[in-house]
């Protein structure tokens, strides 16, 4: 089980490795061009961005599992 999950990861990573590449030149160009500095503050805000929709999506998987323990427990329950 574990070396399937491992597996499907692997290839969920693999296959989103071609769209790092795919960003708009004159973005890549425009921030190439920035100071060390402003290349970090785009690097960081990119990550600020990415948390509230990792942070709704992570919430929402653990209420579903906590939904499906729940009622697993009480279909188990009700059969007793």
């Amino acid at each position: 089980m574990k070396q399937r999950l491992a597996g499907i990861v692997l290839l969920l990573f693999a296959c989103a490795a071609p769209a790092f590449a795919q960003g708009c030149a004159m973005c890549y160009s425009s921030a190439a061009g920035t100071t060390k500095g402003g290349q970090l503050a785009l690097n960081r805000a990119v990550l600020v961005l990415l948390i509230p929709p990792i942070g709704m999506m992570s919430a929402g998987l653990g209420f579903a599992f906590r939904y499906g323990r729940k009622r697993d427990l009480h279909d188990s329950d009700e059969e007793l």
